[in-house]
């Protein structure tokens, strides 16, 4: 049985790879920080009481925090992880304009905070940094391995420092570090500040008579939108390589926020224009403008497709809120989830409630 450690676990990605791994008979282990009300929603169904009847648990939680070495330390010394999913970061790009410094030391100084604790522990542990498109910024689009990074955030920032202490670690340690370079993958999980599951919910308290309107900002930005559990099978993918690579994962499709209203609202036939309204807070003060995957390196090199396109990620989504909301669903997201992903995550573990919800 091999053993894994993912920070983040309770954000979206983390709890899509916890299902995964668990699926392939993985020992869990989760580092979460603490707080005076629970935040573990999105894996809730995942656990189970160890005191109980029934089979051992394979999933254990760990309180932690990216900002306190000792405790990462401490974490590794006792799990002796086979593999480490680095997945925590203060992750929202608007917020972290107006959080830069904890950005810096959370999204960037934590990736080093853990490294070396891998290190001093002395374990052949394999490592995933999880990398962002982010990086790339106002870079001519499409972009692969090879493109320029130019960040436009601190959060972008953050991650490129993350992205090249990975690389510094592996190129004088030796230590098996890979970077997953993930352009914008999303999900019924997704955080309810990011604008693509602000959009879906939206449709659906709009439909129930309780949101008149949706309030955004830059509709004109273009993104590279795929669907986040099959991202977390590429992650899994990326550590059971021979040898330690980077890799950009995305559909090579871009789309933009315009596209996504079209595509959303039009499911269930409304027009967006009569209930969206811009609001200039929800500008950035350096927008990135063009996300685009090149993602040939992942196609010829492990043999990885996308299976879900845009058009069928937005349907997901819409259905997933829909039913959330009490409402009747078209249904067409629930079979494309059922048709394409099989059995090992279910429609239902993927709606959280809205007062359920964390966006870590």
């Amino acid at each position: 049985m091999k053993t894994a450690l993912i920070t983040g676990i309770t954000g979206q990605d983390g709890s899509y790879l916890a299902e995964l791994l668990l699926s392939q008979g993985y020992e869990v282990h989760g580092l979460i920080r603490r707080a005076s009300t629970f935040n573990t929603r999105r894996i809730d169904h995942l656990y189970h009481d160890p005191h109980g009847n029934g089979d051992l648990p394979k999933l254990f939680l760990h309180y932690g925090d990216m900002g306190a070495t000792d405790t990462l330390l401490d974490v590794i010394y006792t799990t002796k992880p086979d593999e480490i999913y680095h997945l925590a970061a203060q992750s929202h790009v608007r917020v972290s304009f107006d959080m830069p410094e904890y950005t810096g030391n959370i999204t960037g100084i934590g990736t080093t905070r853990i490294l070396e604790a891998i290190r001093k522990s002395g374990l052949k542990t394999r490592f995933y940094q999880a990398s962002s498109s982010e990086l790339f910024g106002d870079a001519k689009p499409p972009q692969n391995e090879e493109t320029p990074f130019h960040p436009r955030s601190p959060y972008a920032a953050a991650k490129l420092y993350a992205y090249w202490m990975a690389n510094n670690y592996r190129e004088a340690y030796g230590m098996y570090t890979v970077n997953g370079i993930l352009f914008n993958h999303e999900s019924p999980r997704r955080g309810e500040t990011f604008v693509t599951r602000k959009i879906t919910r939206a449709v659906a308290a709009i439909r129930a008579g309780k949101q008149s309107k949706l309030f955004l900002g830059n509709l004109d930005a273009k993104r590279d939108w795929g669907y986040a559990p099959e991202y977390l099978e590429m992650m899994h993918l990326l550590l059971q390589q021979d040898e330690p690579d980077d890799f950009v994962i995305g559909t090579g499709e871009a789309h933009s926020v315009r596209d996504f209203l079209d595509e959303a609202f039009g499911y269930v036939d409304m027009d967006w224009h009569k209930y969206v309204e811009i609001d200039p807070r929800y500008f950035r003060p350096t927008e990135v403008d063009y996300l685009l995957c090149d993602p040939t390196k992942a196609r010829t090199k492990l043999g990885w497709e996308p299976k879900v396109k845009f058009h069928e990620l937005v349907r997901i989504m819409v259905d997933a809120d829909l039913e959330l909301a009490g409402l009747s669903i078209p249904g067409e997201g629930k079979r494309i989830v059922d048709e394409k992903f099989g059995n090992w995550h279910r429609w239902e573990d993927q709606v959280i409630s809205m007062d359920q919800l964390t966006t870590g």
